[in-house]
């Protein structure tokens, strides 16, 4: 199975967090190949640059890589653009096209993003 990553989850891995993960996420990481939008490290470089995180992708994710394989998923931009369009419960251009990758490649998406979980069948992060 291949699983892609949220940008949450991202940083919760690298932050060396994984305890606080529920069971079902734990399974799924342990099980599958784990893969990242490119959205996502824009999102983290993002994310360093105001400040709210210290670290950015240039020293998270050859991490990530190292230590749990974790690597970019290749499905083309112009893909996940089309998928992106139909995405429109969100305005949130980071949350959108990382869910579009997704859906694009049909893969399930870990995500503690309550919204997108109401809205993509296949992305998940509790019990359910």
């Amino acid at each position: 199975m291949i699983l892609h990553l949220d940008t949450h989850v991202v940083i919760r891995l690298y932050a060396g967090e994984r305890e606080r993960f529920p069971s079902r996420a734990h399974a799924a990481l342990d099980h599958a190949r784990l893969v990242y939008s490119p959205v996502v490290e824009l999102e983290v470089q993002y994310l360093h640059e105001i400040g709210r995180i210290t670290a950015g992708p240039e020293m998270i994710f050859p991490y990530l890589a190292d230590r749990i394989g974790l690597a970019p998923d290749d499905t083309p931009y112009v893909v996940v653009a089309r998928a992106a369009r139909a995405l429109s419960w969100t305005k949130d251009p980071f949350d959108r096209l990382i869910t579009a990758a997704a859906v694009a490649s049909n893969h399930p998406l870990l995500t503690r993003d309550q919204t997108i979980r109401d809205r993509y069948a296949a992305a998940f992060w509790d019990e359910e």
